[in-house]
């Protein structure tokens, strides 16, 4: 065997095997992560190890570990230190994969030890190539077992070694695993920045596999932070490195990739073209089967199913023609969950079967819950709940919370039928505690979270808020429990649309604002669930309370859509007026009385689904809107910094405007002609400010007045959309859309350059994409995530003349009177509503929201 490719050979492999032995139909947020072992050397006798490496390729883990093993003890007797070591670095990577972390970080310190690692410098080490497969193995070991520091720390010595070496593209694979931790630890912006560098580097690197591999990685890399299209772009580009090549292996990894890339653009028709390239062109049988069950999966969620079901017979022989394995077991349990349960039940019953064949308990916990998924659908619950607990055991044993977490959701849901309402409470609490431990792993496996989120992830929480407050009586501390499991929901949809775990360590409740800084706010967290609403309230000095309303979320969410419908009908006010009152009757009249005797001026509302989508403003009692009675301020349950009175502080505005679209852009935007007489109301409002209109705002302009000028309020005068994605969330500037990820990282380098707070970001012509109960969380997310103490917003498009004068009277409240955000708001809205008789109807003066410290 080549030495050198031995020397090169475990880093590079990672990547492309993660890729390939990846099936985007998985319903859970696990990986299946296969390294490629160590190859023995070429002047030993190599079949024990050889076998192991065998064994562990095909995904039989066990049997490779003992096999692994007996290659350590037979190295030992003969001396070969090296070839021990990696014998030893092999056995603790199959190790991860069968779960076991003590054993692998065991073996893996023995490993370095042999090669002299804690003890001498780099320099005196023999083969520093095996050092940094070895290392690279306890990077991936570290970041497995929540470790990310000091992954990172590990794999910066990888790249340094590498360095030395001179292998460029395996420093890409180095700077690629930082990337990964470093997006662990929540640190986005430094990711992204890394990956492009090392696009930069793989640019002008020649032809070869080991560059298609790290352009394959980049591809997947970028596409798992929801990059869609530049992984676009880096897969196009290790297509076609491949393809001059002339490698078929890589040719079809990569269009599999491109496959997954297009489904997460909801393209469809092209995802089935990748895949049905794929199993053209595959000579793996693996590859072949993973590409069909995708292509598979997606018919049936576009509803094809007559497509779909001509695809069914040769899956099935495929299936039974590949050996056992782990990737063999997940393929066929993917496959059993696009089918009818009288096909599934067969085949999950044949993936148990191989998983203990092979010694595999991971699968076999997956396969064990899913085939008791099938028995709770069918009614049968006291087959289903066995089946759970044996998977949850096996889930438990293999430290597989992406798994443990499934079983402990369904075996709520089967205590619950059964009517053991402590025991599923108690199942559904762990289900939870689970997804928390989970949060950073599950924002950054792949965009395939983005359409599970609904599926698999919010349930578990709405489900176990339903158990919560279905008592009669609920305590104090139930709803407690139920508020704050709300907001983690509201955090984990945050992570969900940033593709990181953006808030954590963060979380501080509004009581003790309420209770001790401002005691005439009020907090209300309206929960809708599907047979009812319930609604929790925070009154100053008070025990929390609650009351439920009797209606189930379709009459809910069908009311809030006419509203939302109606408001912007110049004729429908009487309409959206009725309607309103009903939501009015809903969350505000149980508690008119207590909020007149606390005497309750601000309302703070912690919406939840499609009550984002509705001002709270526009609420109507029968003769008042809500906004004539209180100011009015959203939350997400969530502050990033403790509240400030914004009279404490002396507003410096940059405001920046768009009057004119992109040329690009004129047919999608109409222009703005009244910006320049909204920024001049805000210096008539005695506000200290700086302008960048038209050609002067864009991109460049504003990150360098962002970050090098004292502004506390960012005022944006430009179209934008609030998305559910990322993606698809953007403010327009004069040379083109800056997306909420650029954004956010323009925001971020200011607080690299500026210590205080941003105090107010102000956007007064963006709008929430219509009909997404999500974009108004998105829209907060990336105000409090930037570091903005509040964010002022609109939920759609408004007349701009009406919008010049109520962002004037808003400042001039701010800058004369000296009120809250949530006051001068207010002000500014009612001066439209009872000054202005062209701009009564609420579609004028209610879509103003405020969001976050509304002090």
């Amino acid at each position: 065997m080549n030495k050198k490719r031995f020397l090169l050979n475990l880093s590079k492999l990672f990547n492309i095997k993660h890729s390939i032995l990846r099936l985007i139909t998985i319903a859970i947020f696990t990986t299946i992560l296969c390294v490629q072992l160590f190859p023995a050397f070429a002047n030993t006798q190599p079949s024990t190890q050889h076998t192991g490496e065998l064994l562990y390729d095909s995904g039989r883990y066990a049997e490779a570990a003992q096999i692994l093993q007996q290659a350590v003890n037979s190295y030992k007797k003969q001396g070969k230190t090296l070839e021990q070591a990696v014998a030893l670095s092999n056995l603790s990577l199959t190790y991860q994969q069968l779960g076991n972390w003590k054993e692998a970080q065991n073996i893996i310190t023995q490993s370095l030890n042999l090669q002299g690692y804690q003890q001498a410098s780099r320099n005196t080490i023999q083969n520093l190539p095996v050092l940094a497969q070895t290392l690279d193995i306890q990077g991936r070991l570290q970041l497995t077992t929540g470790r990310p520091e000091q992954a990172l720390s590990t794999w910066k010595e990888m790249e340094e070694i590498y360095t030395k070496i001179g292998d460029k593209n395996s420093i890409a694979l180095a700077r690629l695993n930082q990337a990964q931790a470093l997006r662990s630890q929540g640190f986005n912006r430094r990711a992204v920045e890394m990956l492009e560098q090392i696009n930069q580097t793989l640019e002008s690197q020649p032809d070869s596999l080991d560059k298609v591999i790290a352009l394959l990685s980049l591809g997947n890399t970028l596409q798992s932070i929801g990059k869609l299209k530049e992984s676009d772009r880096i897969l196009q580009k290790s297509l076609e490195t491949s393809q001059r090549l002339k490698s078929p292996v890589y040719i079809a990894a990569t269009l599999l990739s491109l496959g997954n890339n297009a489904r997460a653009q909801q393209k469809m028709p092209e995802a089935i073209s990748f895949y049905q390239k794929t199993h053209i062109i595959s000579s793996s049988p693996l590859t072949k089967v993973q590409s069909q069950i995708n292509q598979f999966s997606l018919l049936v969620q576009t509803q094809k199913s007559n497509e779909a079901q001509s695809l069914i017979p040769a899956i099935q022989t495929q299936l039974k023609l590949l050996p056992s394995s782990r990737a063999s077991i997940y393929a066929k349990i993917n496959f059993a969950n696009s089918l009818p349960p009288s096909l599934s039940s067969s085949l999950l019953a044949t993936a148990i079967q191989q998983s203990r064949s092979i010694g595999d308990t991971r699968t076999e916990a997956y396969a064990l819950g899913k085939l008791g998924s099938l028995y709770e659908k069918a009614q049968q619950f006291k087959q289903a709940r066995e089946l759970t607990e044996k998977a949850l055991i096996l889930a438990k044993e293999t430290n597989t919370a992406e798994i443990a977490y499934l079983w402990q959701w369904q075996l709520g849901r089967i205590l619950k039928s059964q009517g053991d309402i402590k025991a599923a409470t108690t199942a559904y609490d762990a289900a939870v505690e689970s997804l928390e431990q989970l949060r950073t792993d599950l924002v950054a496996v792949n965009q395939d979270v983005q359409f599970n989120f609904r599926d698999n992830i919010e349930p578990v929480y709405r489900e176990s808020v339903a158990l919560l407050l279905s008592a009669e009586e609920t305590s104090e501390k139930a709803l407690e429990k139920a508020r704050a499991r709300i907001e983690a929901l509201q955090l984990a949809e945050l992570d969900n649309f940033f593709r990181e775990a953006c808030l954590q360590g963060q979380r501080v409740l509004l009581d003790k604002v309420v209770d001790e800084e401002n005691p005439t706010t009020a907090v209300i967290y309206p929960i809708i669930l599907p047979e009812q609403l319930q609604i929790i309230v925070k009154i100053p000095q008070q025990p929390l309370r609650h009351y439920t309303i009797k209606k189930s979320q379709p009459e809910v969410e069908n009311i809030l859509q006419q509203i939302r419908e109606y408001i912007l009908e110049p004729d429908r006010t009487e309409d959206v007026q009725t309607l309103s009152q009903e939501v009015y009757s809903w969350l505000i009249k149980p508690i008119e009385s207590d909020l007149a005797k606390s005497k309750i001026n601000t309302l703070v509302f912690v919406l939840d689904g499609a009550l984002r989508n509705l001002p709270m403003a526009a609420l109507y009692d029968g003769q008042k809107y809500l906004i004539e009675k209180y100011a009015i301020a959203l939350s997400l349950g969530l502050q990033l910094f403790q509240p400030k009175p914004v009279t404490q502080t002396k507003l410096n505005v940059l405001a920046a405007g768009l009057v004119q679209p992109p040329l690009n852009y004129k047919k999608q935007f109409p222009p703005l002609p009244e910006i320049k007489s909204e920024f001049n109301s805000i210096s008539q409002a005695g506000v200290s400010n700086t302008q960048l209109l038209d050609q002067n705002f864009n991109s460049k302009n504003l990150e360098t007045k962002v970050n090098t000028s004292g502004y506390n309020v960012l005022h944006l005068a430009t179209h934008g959309q609030f998305s559910s994605r990322a993606e698809n969330t953007f403010i327009l500037a004069a040379d083109g859309p800056i997306n909420v990820t650029q954004f956010d990282s323009l925001l971020r380098r200011r607080d690299e350059t500026r210590p205080e707070a941003l105090e107010m970001l102000v956007l007064s012509a963006c709008q929430t994409a219509t009909g997404d109960n999500r974009a108004t969380l998105g829209l907060a997310g990336a105000s409090l995530k930037a570091g903005a103490r509040s964010t002022v917003a609109s939920l759609w498009h408004v007349n701009d003349k009406s919008t010049a004068i109520l962002i004037g009277e808003f400042y001039r409240q701010l800058a004369k009177t000296k009120v809250t955000k949530a006051e001068a708001l207010r002000k500014a809205q009612i001066t439209l509503l009872n000054k202005y008789p062209n701009y009564t109807r609420p579609s004028f003066w209610a879509p103003y929201i405020l969001i976050g410290n509304w002090l």
